[in-house]
């Protein structure tokens, strides 16, 4: 039986009660769409993860201050691009929360309904009167068409939005959580490395909302990583309004939901991964036999993040002693005579190149056209004994990556 059903073209207005809506508030160049608010006809209950870096964005400090005193009145999210509003001072919070009071005005709510995003270059003072000129034009132009434009909005080095819903068959009803992010760079599992805006019809309560959110994160956008850095600015938001009129609140509806949620944000992690700066390849590494799940993750984490790794998938060299290299300075005890590994794109067409820590016989030119595929998995088994299993995503490492990120703010 199908829990839920995907929509790929769902956006984060699929859920009924929200619209939203893209500006050129002329923060990017070329009157490119570098604003978007997304609004519910009704107040929302809310559940945020932000940033565990310590250097943090404005946006952030105000959005936690926000939610420690209203968690269940939400009204809207403003978003901008192209500037981060980190690393700005006193006058950055000032602006975040002028911000907040603009959207405030323009929609007839109070300032403590609105929370605010923002993404781009760090260090530099938001344009206060160009955003808000954006919001007060953008609040009189919401629909709910506009989901996959504030996705494009939103982006810095994407190459593409990022959008999704899916539609679930509850106990008491069917209900839509829909959904939006970037992230092309600066990603890095400790928390959801980008932004991204979740809702849902669905009526739950703040608690719950949390823990559904929280579960999902781990099992999704805290298992990708392109380049090891965390940004200044991450936040995932997930906004319930309840017009629906059903409710999230008994074991069952709970389970469904949950697993709907995750879907969604695996789908969106992927898609932030698939397009990460410079990317090539679509890499999946699965750690077994640990001795817990935390174990697992921070070995599949480390191979994910080493550079001498990610530049051999590049370059497409199937050179596997990287891959042990990564495993063993991870932190995690194991022992390398027992270790297996295995590469393929799909399972059951593995190749395996250790076994119990020694080399097989495979044929280097099967390896390395696993290897030049644009998707691929590796699988190590640790063969500690243990039932610790983890799998994350990751991207190569290219030219393509350095050149963007050398010219970022030009």
């Amino acid at each position: 039986m199908n829990l839920f059903q995907s929509l790929p073209e769902g956006t984060v207005t699929s859920p009924a009660g929200f619209t939203a809506v893209a500006v050129a508030a002329g923060i990017k160049q070329e009157n490119q769409l570098d604003l978007a608010l997304v609004v519910s006809e009704t107040d929302c209950s809310c559940a945020a993860l932000f940033t565990q870096n310590q250097v943090v964005a404005a946006p952030v400090i105000v959005d936690r201050e926000t939610l420690a005193a209203n968690n269940s009145r939400l009204r809207a999210v403003v978003i901008n691009a192209k500037n981060a509003n980190a690393c700005t001072g006193e006058p950055g919070l000032a602006n975040a929360r002028a911000t907040q009071q603009a959207a405030a005005a323009a929609l007839d709510c109070a300032a403590d309904q609105i929370l605010v995003l923002s993404t781009g270059v760090i260090g530099v003072p938001l344009p206060m009167d160009r955003l808000a000129a954006g919001i007060a034009v953008g609040a009189k132009g919401l629909s709910v068409g506009n989901g996959r434009l504030a996705a494009e909005a939103i982006m810095t080095t994407d190459t593409r939005p990022k959008h999704l819903a899916v539609r679930l068959d509850l106990p008491g009803g069917p209900v839509t959580i829909g959904g939006m992010a970037k992230g092309a760079g600066m990603i890095h599992p400790n928390m959801a490395t980008m932004l991204a805006v979740l809702t849902t019809d669905a009526a739950v309560a703040p608690d719950v909302l949390d823990e559904l959110l929280r579960t999902a994160v781990n099992q999704s956008f805290n298992r990708i990583s392109i380049d090891g850095d965390t940004s200044t600015n991450d936040t995932i938001l997930l906004l319930a309004n309840g017009v629906s009129g059903t409710a999230v609140a008994d074991p069952d509806s709970i389970t469904h939901f949950s697993a709907g949620l995750n879907h969604l944000c695996t789908a969106l992690a992927h898609m932030i991964v698939r397009d990460g700066e410079g990317a090539t390849k679509f890499v999946e590494i699965q750690v077994t036999g640990a001795k817990s799940e935390a174990d697992a993750h921070q070995v599949a984490n480390t191979m994910a993040i080493s550079p001498l790794v990610k530049t051999a998938f590049a370059g497409s060299d199937a050179n596997w002693g990287r891959l042990l290299m990564a495993a063993g300075r991870a932190g995690v005890v194991f022992d390398q005579a027992k270790i297996n590994l295995w590469i393929g794109v799909q399972q059951p067409d593995e190749l395996q190149l250790v076994a119990s820590g020694t080399p097989t016989a495979y044929q280097e030119k099967e390896a390395a056209t696993v290897f030049a595929q644009p998707e691929f998995v590796i699988r190590l088994d640790l063969g500690s004994g243990g039932g610790g299993t983890a799998v994350v995503w990751t991207t190569d490492l290219s030219h393509e990556y350095v050149t963007i990120n050398a010219d970022y703010r030009t």
